[in-house]
């Protein structure tokens, strides 16, 4: 699709800076270019390694890693797009609003998670915590930012031998959040009458800023230069289509997929989830009667965390939650989910295998039926969204997940353990690196990194030092701006480093590092 923007959608900071064109470049279309350039970077690689809720240990092939939730939101967000583009209303809406292409949204499926830590979800909330409470840094870390700072900053394979330097349409649709966590742009959207989805403060972290973001400071100017294209077609808080159009299929994958993951190694029972939803369905009206304090104190008895949902809908997003809407899709799943899946174990029989990739593949199907065009959307969708009908579906099957997976305590033990771990490998690489007398010996890649964090912060503490402390805070002067430039410096190169391994490279550096172990170590860091 052709805009008036497509010079500039598909121009690399490479090429404006005068670095000539990389080697390796087997396509001619420069969006094919940016997706080959993704799935052969040693970032996309190492997913295969990092879980994507549990660890695959002891599954076998059961579980989905990162890589392979990657390729099937990459191969969601393709079926997407070619659905919209083949509507001539739809396509030409997209066009309105800076243009669509197959290759961008399937660029973008596939780099959405590469700074996407080990352990999931739970070195997300672990290397965030210690880079804000250790390093003092206002960004902490977000796996969306880090995968933005993969593909501008840290990977190696672009023009300069900084990042993938990919086009700017591409690296716009790895925005899922275009902003940063506290400060830019301005205003901030967690200040808007009601924020976009993820801008809000988290409740349990009343002013550390966003709850989700897509880009730390440091690579604001690669944010402004990949947005730009998009200037009047978008609001500056907002997706780009193709942005949008990857991020509903993460969803759909996320609902989907890992629902049948479960399903697979036994977690998901049919007795606990289907008197969740039954009894939701048969007593309703009178939960809907019930107090918000009631609910809070008895949320353990069925159908109330259903109910809990229902209400957070309508508060959240009043302009799409609609209870007959919801009733419809709580049923679709029980009949989908609960009484042609669940009720039959999973034992990796033919018959077993077959159900499961049924369901998979109807609700997939399903879904992208279900994708529609927006060109005047709430603050909380994006301008790609789905329909009422299928939107209640995904939110439904997410709860699904959330309730009786998430929130099972045998995960939470597991989860406990990986904390500490890579709280402890966060602090043995500060040590290390603080440790003058072994400067020399250093892993390479991380003494690369802190020479990279210190070049670019002490540029923001020339050029924009309000983005280096936290609003309201000033950044010390003298020697003492020098420690604070240097501590931050550290605690982005460690969080780099770490980030960028898998789970059992985490784990074994540990080992190493704690002398728990005698053998040499011997993994070669790639990254």
């Amino acid at each position: 699709m052709q805009t008036e923007s497509g010079p500039l959608r598909t121009g690399r900071r490479g090429a404006r800076l005068g670095y000539p064109q990389p080697p390796g470049d087997l396509a001619g279309s420069p969006f094919r270019a940016d997706r080959d350039r993704v799935s052969s970077s040693a970032f996309f690689a190492r997913l295969g390694g990092v879980t994507q809720v549990v660890s695959p240990s002891g599954s076998g092939l059961l579980l989905h890693n990162r890589l392979t939730h990657s390729l099937k939101v990459a191969q969601v967000a393709r079926a997407l797009a070619e659905r919209l583009l083949a509507e001539p209303v739809e396509a030409e809406r997209l066009d309105r609003l800076g243009g669509c292409d197959l290759d961008v949204v399937e660029a973008a499926g596939l780099g959405h998670d590469l700074g996407h830590p080990p352990f999931g979800h739970l070195g997300e909330r672990v290397l965030d915590r210690v880079a804000r409470q250790r390093f003092a840094l206002p960004d902490g870390f977000e796996g969306n930012a880090q995968s933005f700072r993969i593909v501008s900053n840290i990977d190696v394979r672009g023009a300069g031998g900084d990042g993938l330097d990919l086009t700017a349409a591409v690296r716009a649709a790895l925005l899922k959040y275009p902003w940063t966590r506290l400060v830019r742009p301005q205003p901030h959207p967690r200040r808007l009458p009601v924020p976009p989805r993820g801008a809000s403060e988290p409740d349990e972290g009343p002013g550390t800023g966003s709850a989700k973001f897509s880009c730390y400071v440091t690579e604001l100017d690669d944010m402004r230069d990949c947005r730009a294209p998009f200037t009047d077609r978008v609001e500056d808080w907002q997706q780009t289509v193709e942005a949008s159009i990857m991020d509903t299929a993460d969803d759909i994958a996320y609902a989907i997929h890992d629902l049948e993951d479960f399903h697979r190694v036994g977690i998901l029972q049919h007795t606990t989830v289907s008197h969740e939803l039954t009894e939701w369905l048969e007593h309703s009206g009178a939960l809907a009667r019930v107090s918000d304090a009631e609910l809070e104190r008895s949320d353990d008895a069925p159908g109330r965390s259903l109910e809990k949902l229902r209400r957070r809908l309508h508060a959240k997003d009043s302009w799409i939650a609609a209870d007959d809407a919801f009733v419809d899709a709580v049923k679709k799943v029980v009949s989908d989910l609960v009484t042609k899946l669940l009720k039959v174990p999973f034992d990796r029989s033919k018959q077993a295998e077959q159900a499961v990739a049924a369901f998979s593949g109807e609700w997939t199907r399903r879904l992208v039926r279900g994708v529609r065009v927006d060109e005047k959307p709430s603050t909380r969708s994006g301008h790609v969204t789905l329909d009422s009908e299928q939107w209640h579906e995904v939110q439904v099957l997410k709860f699904v997940h959330r309730r009786f997976v998430l929130q099972r305590p045998d995960l939470a033990l597991h989860q406990r353990g990986q904390d500490r771990l890579l709280s402890k490998l966060v602090e043995a690489l500060d040590n290390w690196l603080i440790d003058r007398s072994e400067a020399a010996r250093l892993p390479y890649r991380l003494r690369d990194l802190f020479d990279h964090a210190q070049d670019e912060l002490h540029l923001l503490r020339r050029d924009d030092p309000d983005t280096l402390v936290l609003p309201g805070e000033r950044l010390p002067s003298g020697s003492s701006a020098e420690e604070h430039v240097e501590r931050m410096a550290r605690g982005r190169a460690v969080v780099d480093f770490v980030a960028s391994l898998t789970d059992d490279q985490a784990a074994a550096l540990l080992e190493s590092l704690s002398g728990r172990t005698t053998q040499l170590w011997a993994d070669t860091f790639v990254l």
